[in-house]
């Protein structure tokens, strides 16, 4: 039988409580068991930035348990958002996972994807937009590098407001709806795609906008545990990861 791939998104490590780091490398274990391959679509941390030879400190489990699937012979695809864009050498070559740092294609379920975290994409989100640009300028990049990590790491926790958003209902579904939009517009003027992944609405949902066409968002694992299986020539499947149900 050929196995199904999986999708994820928003797990923000660093700004959720420990035990959800413990189930999250969980169900990267059960992926090793049951994937094809995996996608995570973006904000895998609340922050991550690779000033050359130095990460940041935590989450070597969750990193380990990617890097083993990986060697395991499960590609792992990150698509970088709007907490963990600065990714690079470490993520690629260490790790093993294919990097991208802006939307691109791939397939899922044997059919062709478009794949974007979705900061900055649609009709919203335009103060965010313009400060986009300046976040993810060179000059703005090799500042924050030359600043020490440890300052650099307290400044990023400062200013996260990764809490705050998701308690927000309006916010959230004011993203969910643009994003909604922009997926339907790229299936729109592109007729040979079959799906359209985002992440950052952090609401799951997976919406057939024309016959085996579809908009899919993974959620998060800030208040849903949620994440997606795409099985090849099949509908897509929203699911709840609910690690006391597992053998």
């Amino acid at each position: 039988m050929t196995r199904p791939d999986y999708i994820v998104s928003d797990v923000h490590l660093g700004a959720v409580p420990p035990e959800t780091e413990r189930r999250f490398v969980a169900f990267l274990e059960h992926v090793g068991g049951e994937a094809a391959q995996l996608l995570i679509a973006g904000d895998l941390f609340d922050f991550w930035f690779e000033y050359g030879t130095v990460i940041p400190g935590k989450h070597f489990r969750v990193l380990g348990a990617i890097a083993a699937l990986v060697d395991g012979g499960i590609p792992v695809t990150f698509a970088g958002g709007n907490h963990d864009a600065w990714g690079g050498r470490f993520l690629r070559e260490e790790v093993g996972v294919a990097f991208h740092n802006g939307p691109f294609r791939m397939t899922l379920g044997g059919r062709p994807a478009l794949i974007a975290h979705g900061d900055g994409l649609g009709r919203g989100d335009l103060k965010y937009r313009i400060l986009k640009a300046v976040l993810r300028s060179r000059v703005t990049v090799a500042g924050f590098r030359a600043i020490h990590p440890e300052i650099g790491l307290r400044i990023a926790r400062a200013v996260s407001t990764t809490e705050a958003k998701a308690e927000n209902d309006l916010g959230v579904r004011g993203r969910a709806k643009f994003l909604e939009d922009w997926a339907g517009e790229r299936l729109a003027e592109d007729a040979s795609l079959a799906f359209v992944v985002c992440g950052h609405a952090h609401l799951p949902e997976v919406r057939e906008v024309s016959p085996g066409r579809y908009y899919m968002n993974a959620g998060d694992w800030i208040t849903h545990d949620s994440y997606i299986i795409v099985p090849r020539d099949d509908a897509p499947v929203l699911r709840k990861w609910d690690q006391a149900a597992r053998p």
